[in-house]
């Protein structure tokens, strides 16, 4: 199986099951090849103190470390947010858009280190596969790629716990028990896997680690006010924050109020349903909070002709095409579409819900005066000639067929 070429290998490491087994696994099938590990903090909750320890015990000769949350948040969450992106109408991308984020540094190490290959602990049925894998094809061209997964007689969950016992690998709380499937960052946690796989079954009220049920939240509401500047959130309660920070505290609010949990069934890049859980309390809060600024500040043709782009933003951050001319070219018509999109928009927090109270803007295309059921300056009169005008091709049209 092995080439004698490959001699260093970067690994995609995470400090889980898939990545942590691959380290023996790689060693073993590729002439006990050098492997450097590469682990990227996203706002997960690591035990980072020992993150190294266990890489190196696994056999990996070093670990990079890479802290890119605030990269995370600004460059790559807060432009998904702004592109109004959301996967099939339900799913915020919250794994999606780690992805290429993760593969860049992952890339930019293994052309430092001169390695010969990359490898990645995505599996042959997954998205993430095409995500990591892209990215290394825009970034690091020449570099092999390795995707044990796909070649391994490793075939669930179950298997990778048995061979992580047989090389004494230590698993944390991961067992045969305890089987789900979780990706965590500063947008979101999604769970997959044991009995969420029949998609009839509720998911059990334990497996969720971020947020509270709507039943347990406060009875009474959370009031909050989101500054936006082009788009972008900047402040809380008045209060100017950092993305991360402004994220984090957006989460726990949102939690403590049993928001942000989705369970949806979403199609594959390649081609299969699956089902998945989410808690995405910050983020839910965001796009709620940004619509009400858009409704506020741009104009009908600049809404509609953003609809379709938001769809196709979506598609290509869940496929994995970052990296791509189509996905800067649309984030080039977002600078222009939000130049006017600041304001802020007040929001209750309830039990589960998201209730908008209030938005404001000094760019507000919203004018009571003209608005105004009451005395205005509006000449009702100029409706009869417009409406002429807007309904003679419907006129037209009956007139010619009722013949």
């Amino acid at each position: 199986m092995a080439e004698k070429k490959i001699k260093k290998i970067v690994l995609a490491y995470s400090g889980g099951l898939d990545t942590s087994i691959i380290i023996p696994w790689l060693k073993e099938n590729y002439n006990d090849a050098e492997i450097v590990g590469v682990c990227t903090n996203v706002g997960q909750d690591e035990d980072w103190a020992n993150m190294e320890e266990k890489a190196l015990k696994s056999g990996a000769s070093k670990l990079y470390i890479k802290d890119i949350r605030d990269e995370f948040a600004k460059d790559y969450l807060f432009k998904i947010l702004r592109a109004g992106a959301i996967y099939e109408g339900k799913y915020l991308l919250g794994t999606s858009i780690a992805r290429p984020l993760q593969a860049k540094y992952i890339a930019e190490i293994a052309l430092a280190e001169g390695a010969d290959a990359i490898a990645h602990g995505c599996t042959g049925k997954g998205n993430d596969q095409v995500r990591f894998e892209l990215t290394f094809k825009a970034l690091a061209p020449d570099l092999e790629i390795i995707a044990p997964w796909r070649t391994w007689e490793i075939n669930s969950r179950e298997d990778a716990i048995e061979y992580a016992q047989a090389k004494n690998i230590p698993l944390g709380n991961i067992s045969k028990k305890n089987i789900y499937s979780r990706d965590w960052n500063v947008w979101h946690m999604s769970h997959e896997g044991g009995d969420l796989e029949d998609p009839w079954n509720r998911p059990k009220e334990s497996l969720f680690q971020l947020t509270k049920s709507p039943m347990d939240a406060p009875d009474k509401e959370t009031e909050i006010t989101i500054t936006f500047d082009k788009g972008a959130p900047v402040a809380l309660d008045g209060k100017k924050m950092a993305p991360m920070a402004l994220l984090e505290e957006l989460n726990r609010l949102g939690g403590e109020n049993g928001i942000g949990r989705d369970d949806l069934v979403e199609t594959r890049t390649v081609g299969m349903k699956s089902r998945g859980v989410y808690e995405n309390a910050g983020g839910r809060i965001l796009y709620t909070a940004l619509k009400e600024i858009e409704m506020l500040t741009m104009d009908a043709d600049t809404i509609s002709t953003k609809g379709p782009l938001s769809q196709k933003y979506a598609e290509l951050v869940y496929v994995g095409k970052w990296f791509s001319p189509t996905r800067r070219a649309i984030d080039g018509f977002m600078d222009q579409a939000y130049e006017f999109a600041d304001g802020e928009v007040r929001l209750a927090l309830y039990k589960g819900n998201i209730i908008v109270t209030g938005r404001r803007s000094p760019w507000s295309l919203y004018t009571e005066e003209l608005a105004s059921f009451g005395d205005t300056k509006y000449n009702h009169g100029d409706a009869s000639g417009f409406i002429n005008l807007f309904g003679l091709q419907t006129a037209v049209t009956a007139q010619i067929q009722k013949k």
